[in-house]
């Protein structure tokens, strides 16, 4: 009797370090995955605040644009009404 609960006990324990192995085998694992999942993180934080300065300088660009159209539209007007005031005079 003392000896089946000796058995039992020590196929408890190798179940145990077998599973503590495989654990530690997954925390291993895991722990680098983790890393590479960080480092993707920072690539792509990266990326967005280039994608964000490139889209403010398109911006300020465009709009600037904008703006020198606005100036040659309002310049463009009176040239226009002269010219139509000619052809009618």
């Amino acid at each position: 009797m003392a000896l089946e609960k000796l058995e039992a006990l020590e196929a408890r324990i190798r179940s145990l370090v077998t599973l503590t192995q495989e654990l530690k085998r997954d925390k291993v694992a895991l722990e680098a995955e983790l890393r590479k999942t960080r480092d993707r993180l920072v690539k792509q934080e990266e990326e967005s605040r280039r994608w964000e300065a490139e889209r403010s300088v398109v911006r300020s660009r465009i709009e600037k644009v904008l703006g020198e159209l606005d100036v040659l539209g309002c310049m463009a007007d009176p040239k226009e009404v002269a010219l139509e005031q000619n052809r009618a005079g």
